[in-house]
């Protein structure tokens, strides 16, 4: 398969377009080539006129760990162009950095996840990009979750820079797909292009959306190490909203949980008790661990480890977010005033727990909270969303 990036360099009847224009680019480290050439170093060396750089949430260079850890601009030292943090002292491009180009390629890889800030950073670039008479193309990546849609959807009143727009948790679309969508639901008049991929299967094996065969796994942010945590990250990230760890300073973040005062088995019995097919499609295993750092460093830590992967791993069976959810409800049970909920500012929201801003309204945490709650009462709730997301993405699928 051909992933954006490498059909722009492949083909200059693509790449046409941009002669005499002043290019810029939204990349981080995973925006390499098939042969691991970073896409700024090979757009140079095509010949494309670069003028600038812009960095998403962690950094152009993938190096600050946790979330409101902000990235300044700087200067690139090998092409003296300016580098654009847009995780810094701005969140939207401002009109000085978008009057350094005309054209904007987008080269990011997405976890597929609404909850991942790229998504929120390329609504901000298109709606500045229809304030300023910018051309935006985006050079798509697959999407490494694939097609399956699941969670809530993000309810009016709880947007936020985690939370771009009525989506569900994970939502199965590409970057260049989701650009569609969002120029179509905030009705914006934008010249906008999509460099599509060729070849990419998202429902076939092995990878299920990602290619394994032929691309090699970069971190497109410091705690997305592999193909494992992709497919969870859709229901680990609700681990950022709580008191539990999920892996940060350990080598498998976001794909476990856990804490100092838990009995794994004991949580893993109850989950299989309240709704043993929520956990189909996966495996879990009770592991010990200590963080290095972050939540509950330097303390042992008894979780369970998710294992969406190799001869464990169905693709239509997986629910990672209904997985998750789980985990939450059987700790609850087996630990009434267990303090679960963490609060604190998330990212720049304040006054809301942090949790309900991860889902989009409170509907998942009073859930888990109410005692008579089952199961299927969570489904009621999820799958007129995920019904509804099935039908109004249709129109903006390219693959």
């Amino acid at each position: 398969m051909k992933i954006g990036i490498d059909r722009l360099l492949a083909d200059p009847d693509l790449r046409a377009p941009l002669e005499g224009k002043r290019v810029a680019l939204l990349a981080h480290p995973a925006s390499v080539t098939a042969d691991l050439t970073h896409s700024l170093d090979a757009l140079v060396a095509a010949g494309v006129n670069v003028t600038a750089m812009f960095g998403p949430q962690h950094g152009v260079r993938g190096d600050l760990q946790d979330n409101m850890m902000e990235s300044p601009d700087f200067t690139d030292p090998v092409y003296g162009i300016p580098v654009f943090s847009l995780y810094g002292e701005v969140r939207r491009p401002t009109g000085q950095s978008m009057h350094t180009f005309d054209v904007m390629l987008v080269d990011l890889q997405d976890l597929g996840c609404r909850i991942y800030t790229f998504i929120t950073t390329l609504r901000y670039v298109l709606e500045a990009a229809a304030e300023h008479g910018k051309t935006v193309w985006v050079l798509d990546r697959p999407n490494p979750a694939g097609r399956p849609i699941e969670g809530l959807t993000l309810r009016e009143g709880w947007e936020s820079f985690v939370g771009a727009g009525p989506m569900p948790m994970r939502h199965g679309l590409t970057l260049g797909e989701l650009g569609r969508w969002f120029i179509d639901r905030l009705k914006l008049d934008v010249d906008y292009k999509v460099i599509e991929m060729r070849g990419w299967r998202p429902g076939a094996e092995p990878g299920f959306g990602w290619p394994l065969e032929e691309r090699v796994w970069i971190n497109p942010s410091p705690n997305a190490p592999n193909i494992n945590m992709a497919r969870a990250y859709a229901g680990t990230v609700m681990l950022e909203g709580t008191t539990l760890s999920e892996g940060r300073g350990t080598t498998r973040p976001l794909e476990l949980f856990g804490a100092p005062d838990i009995d794994a088995k004991a949580v893993i019995a109850e989950m299989r008790r309240l709704a043993p097919e929520w956990l189909d499609g996966c495996a879990l295993r009770e592991i010990w661990f200590e963080p290095t750092f972050h939540k509950h460093a330097k303390t042992l830590c008894n979780g369970v480890h998710i294992h969406a992967e190799g001869r464990f791993y169905d693709h239509q069976a997986f629910r990672p977010w209904r997985l998750q959810a789980l985990g939450f409800k059987a700790i609850r049970g087996l630990y009434p005033d267990y303090p679960l909920w963490r609060d604190f500012p998330y990212e720049y929201e304040f006054g809301k727990l942090a949790i309900d801003v991860i889902n989009g309204s409170p509907l998942l945490r009073e859930w888990v909270d109410d005692a008579a709650a089952a199961p299927g009462d969570l489904d009621a709730i999820t799958r007129p969303d995920e019904q509804a997301w099935e039908e109004a993405r249709r129109p903006f699928l390219l693959y």
